[in-house]
């Protein structure tokens, strides 16, 4: 038996999300099972570092998995590859100790939010930014930003359905990028609740718009109750890019992009 560790990147407009469903085989996750059970000639079932909801995109998702099959370390990239749907790709792969635990061996996890801030919709890029074409303020939204950061309860954050046995997070940095005509924003944290970025965003955006004051931020956070807290942000701007583990692993480092967006994180 070994473990081995994967990068993975995907396009998650076309899939239900990361997790497998019993009732729904079109999500990243039952991808990647199909493909690496077919590559090793057995039943495969991985670990991520953090599994992403619908839309929601990935250049920096790590998984991990135990098999029986001895194959090269390229059988688990390029073989696996010709298996999977275009929108998903094997970036990397390693053999690692059985200490490993993609999940809970990573340290911090990073997410971008990209938005298009433009006044006419995108094209191209529709489905992988965010469209918002109101005039934000980036002086605020960082100030509102920076509240946010450090250890906090973030129920008002989180989604109803989230089911983390403690709504308390340490976001280590929360950074607004400007790359004209893109927003970005980058945040970077221990571990994060469900929708916790796209709530994050729906707030910062609402500040930046001038919808809300500054200290909105307070308010809903104190609050603790996801009622207070204004809309989720769409899906479609939201990539996980970084996954930090101990350096022990010689894990690669990953690409954060996303790919049209080659920029250095921030941390």
């Amino acid at each position: 038996m070994q473990r081995i560790a994967l990068g993975v990147e995907y396009n998650g407009g076309l899939f239900r999300g990361f997790q497998v469903q019993k009732h729904d085989p079109k999500t990243v996750q039952g991808m990647l099972h199909l493909a690496l059970s077919d590559i090793a000639a057995e039943p495969i079932e991985l670990v991520c570092a953090g599994r992403t909801d619908a839309g929601v995109h990935a250049s920096g998702q790590v998984i991990h998995f135990d098999t029986m099959a001895e194959r090269p370390l390229k059988a688990w990239t390029m073989g696996v590859n010709t298996k999977l749907p275009d929108q998903i790709a094997v970036q990397w792969s390693k053999a690692v100790p059985f200490s490993f635990h993609a999940r809970f061996s990573a340290q911090s996890r990073t997410y971008r939010y990209i938005i298009l801030n433009s006044p006419t919709r995108p094209g191209i890029q529709n489905g992988l930014v965010t469209w918002d074409k109101r005039c934000l303020d980036l002086t605020v939204m960082r100030q509102a930003a920076a509240l946010l950061e450090g250890e906090h309860d973030f129920s008002s954050f989180r989604a109803a359905q989230c089911q983390a046995k403690s709504p308390v997070r340490t976001i280590h940095y929360l950074k607004i990028i400007e790359h004209s005509p893109f927003i970005i924003i980058e945040v970077s944290a221990n571990a994060f609740l469900h929708h916790m970025v796209r709530n994050i965003v729906g707030v910062l955006t609402t500040i930046a718009a001038g919808e809300k004051p500054l200290s909105w931020v307070n308010h809903v956070l104190e609050a603790r109750d996801r009622c207070q807290g204004g809309v989720t942000a769409p899906a479609a701007g939201l990539y996980l890019v970084n996954v930090a583990y101990p350096g022990n692993f010689g894990l690669p480092g990953s690409r954060p992009g996303p790919g049209f967006l080659e920029i250095p994180l921030q941390g």
